[in-house]
């Protein structure tokens, strides 16, 4: 893996409160991580980019997070080039790439900011360019999507989740998330907590009532691969963040020549809308 920015503004940013400390939780879902999870990533990428396979193709993880979608796509044959702001997270990534492709010349690992332009130009343009629920948390959202558009080539594909715009509720999440982060590390279990209860009662009582206890909970790894828990702390803590309706992500990329191919929307929640753009130019 190698550095391309300072580490030094990540830290003093989480030491602040200012910033989530992504990487470390991926690296505890990193001990969670088997096969199973891995190929319900794989099918992820398959059916939202349409796609049997991704050989022959580049790919571009722009905020790689755990690296778990970066091993993905290069298990379902890409090039793929990973980078991520948080150290630890682009340490995450390193990791998987050294358990299950090492020195794997088709894949690189990276530390670095899709902020910045100059680094990004200089790695060229790719087939497909993925980043799923990143680009809201760079403090810069609209400049982070601006940037992660110019990667794609033409006739390429964007796929990007971007958290939907509830107003309020998005305002009071704010807070919660500020909250969160400004606690000492052994006192974040009192936002925590609180949080979870209100996430998951519905569905454990629904579950419950079906003689199912549980099953909710049990089954999430199945929409992509990922683990509820190390999920949740990712959104209780995920700070900077930023919101956008559907239309807004739409009207923005058709003004720079995409097309959409494919949305699925958060329902209405406080959850990420997805996003398969294609460049038409």
């Amino acid at each position: 893996m190698e550095n391309r920015v300072a580490t030094d503004g990540h830290g003093r940013e989480v030491a602040a409160g200012e910033r989530f400390g992504f990487g470390e939780n991926w690296a505890r879902f990193l001990k969670l991580l088997d096969d199973s999870r891995i190929r319900r990533a794989e099918e992820s990428l398959r059916e939202m980019l349409g796609v049997e396979n991704l050989r022959g193709l580049s790919f571009l993880d722009a905020g790689s997070g755990s690296g778990l979608f970066s091993l993905a796509a290069r298990r379902l044959g890409a090039r793929v080039h990973s980078f991520d702001y948080d150290p630890n997270s682009a340490a995450c990534t390193a990791e998987l790439k050294r358990r299950y492709f090492p020195n794997d010349e088709a894949w690189m690992v990276e530390q670095a900011s899709v902020l910045d332009k100059e680094y990004l130009e200089g790695l060229g343009q790719f087939d497909v360019v993925y980043s799923w629920g990143v680009l809201h948390h760079t403090g810069a959202m609209w400049k982070a999507l601006e940037n992660a558009g110019g990667r794609v080539a033409g006739g390429g594909k964007l796929f990007i989740a971007i958290y939907n715009q509830q107003g309020t509720p998005s305002r009071r999440w704010l807070k919660v998330k500020k909250a969160y982060n400004r606690l000492p590390g052994g006192l974040r279990f009192l936002v925590l907590w609180p949080v979870a209860a209100h996430l998951w009662w519905r569905p454990f009582v629904k579950d419950l009532l079906k003689g199912r206890p549980m099953a909710m909970w049990r089954s999430y790894s199945s929409l992509r691969g990922m683990d509820p828990w190390r999920d949740m702390v990712d959104w209780v803590g995920g700070l900077p963040f930023e919101v956008a309706k559907p239309e807004e992500i739409f009207e923005f990329y058709k003004a720079r020549g995409f097309r959409l191919e494919k949305l699925a929307t958060a329902g209405g929640s406080l959850g990420c809308n997805e996003f398969v753009f294609q460049k038409t130019d």
